[in-house]
C-alpha cells in the first residue's frame, strides 16, 4: 500500500506549485531589492498536512474491504490450484479440464476486480491529492509574498526527469514553514501518534 500511495502521489505531484509561484513572483517583480529565491518540497508538504494524513487514513479505511475481498479471492484461487495439482492423477480428463477452467475464470476475475480496484484509488487519491495541494498552493502564495520572496522552486524529483535544481542551503527551504502554515489554517489537529502516516515521497 505504501508502494502504491508513493506512487500515485508522485504522478499527482507539481501542479498547484508552478501557477502559486507565477502569481507569488508578480508583486515583488515590482520591488528593486535582490532576487529572493526559496525551494519546498512541495509532495512532501501536501503529504505531511495533518488534513492529507487524516483524509488517507480514512481512504484507506474506506478500501480495505475491497482488499480483503481481492485477498480472499487469491487465496481462493490458490488453494484450487493447490487441489488440482494434487488430485490431477486422479481425476477424469473432463473433471480436470472442468476444474481448470474454474480456475482460470477466476483468476481472469480476479485480475479484472484487482485493476478496477487499483484504478479507483489511485483516482480518489488524485482527487484527494489535488484538494490539498490547491490550497497549499494559496499557502505559498501568500507565504511567498509576506516574505518577499521572488522564486519559490519545487525540488520535489519527478519520475524520468533530470533534476533542476542542483543545490540549494538548508536555510531557503520553506517545506516545513508551509506545513505548518497549512497546519494551522486548516484547524485539522494532527492525527494519533500510532497512526500509519503516509510516506513523504522524496
Amino acid at each position: 500500500m505504501k508502494s502504491r500511495f508513493a506512487f500515485c502521489l508522485t504522478l499527482a505531484s507539481g501542479f498547484a506549485l508552478s501557477a502559486a509561484a507565477q502569481t507569488a513572483a508578480a508583486p515583488a517583480a515590482a520591488s528593486a531589492g535582490p532576487a529572493q529565491i526559496a525551494v519546498i518540497a512541495f509532495q512532501e508538504a501536501v503529504g505531511q498536512t495533518y488534513e492529507f494524513q487524516r483524509s488517507f487514513t480514512d481512504l484507506e479505511k474506506k478500501y480495505d474491504p475491497k482488499r480483503q475481498q481481492l485477498r480472499a479471492l487469491r487465496d481462493e484461487v490458490d488453494n484450487l490450484t493447490k487441489q488440482l495439482q494434487a488430485q490431477g492423477d486422479k481425476l477424469s480428463p473432463a473433471e480436470q479440464q472442468s476444474r481448470s477452467k474454474a480456475i482460470e475464470d477466476k483468476k481472469k476475475q480476479l485480475q479484472r476486480d484487482a485493476e478496477d480496484a487499483q484504478n479507483d484509488f489511485q483516482s480518489a487519491i488524485q482527487g484527494l491529492y489535488n484538494g490539498v495541494a490547491s490550497k497549499v498552493g494559496d499557502v505559498t502564495n501568500s507565504y511567498a509574498q509576506q516574505h518577499g520572496y521572488t522564486l519559490v522552486v519545487d525540488v520535489t524529483q519527478q519520475p524520468q526527469q533530470a533534476p533542476v535544481v542542483l543545490y540549494w542551503s538548508p536555510s531557503t527551504d520553506i517545506t516545513k514553514s508551509i506545513i505548518d502554515a497549512y497546519n494551522l489554517k486548516s484547524g485539522v489537529p494532527a492525527p494519533p501518534a500510532t497512526a500509519t502516516k503516509p510516506p513523504s515521497g522524496r
